[in-house]
């Protein structure tokens, strides 16, 4: 079975967040049209951008408006990095809040978190215990 994951935050201001995710990976998107843009992740997973409207669009009445948790962490993008400390110093400088420093967390992994433009978690991370 081939399995290709599509993670897709929905973002107030898609041209807001595309720039910061293009700032944070380091990278052009795979796709920019609107209502939809892609940075590939690697091996099997992309990243979508979908501006809050257009998911109301597609899917109408039956979906809560997610525009209604603005500000509230509504999913975490949480990415295994070899460079984790430099991610978040990026993420930062495009304008993320920064959570909790790189530091070494109990499950074996070093990890640094902040907040996306949209309130999303943003975690870098590697394997290994030490910073």
């Amino acid at each position: 079975m081939s399995l290709r994951a599509h993670l897709i935050l929905y973002v107030r201001d898609q041209a807001v967040s595309a720039r910061f995710y293009r700032a944070v990976l380091a990278q052009a998107p795979s796709l920019d049209a609107p209502g939809m843009t892609e940075f590939d992740l690697g091996g099997h997973a992309v990243l979508g951008l979908m501006p809050e409207a257009g998911i109301r669009r597609l899917l109408g009445g039956t979906l809560p408006d997610p525009a209604s948790a603005r500000g509230v962490p509504r999913a975490e993008l949480y990415l295994v990095v070899d460079d984790p400390g430099v991610r978040h110093a990026r993420a930062l400088a495009a304008g993320a809040r920064e959570l909790s420093p790189l530091q070494a967390r109990g499950w074996g992994h070093t990890a640094a978190y902040s907040l996306d433009p949209d309130g999303h978690v943003l975690a870098f991370a590697r394997e290994g215990g030490s910073p």
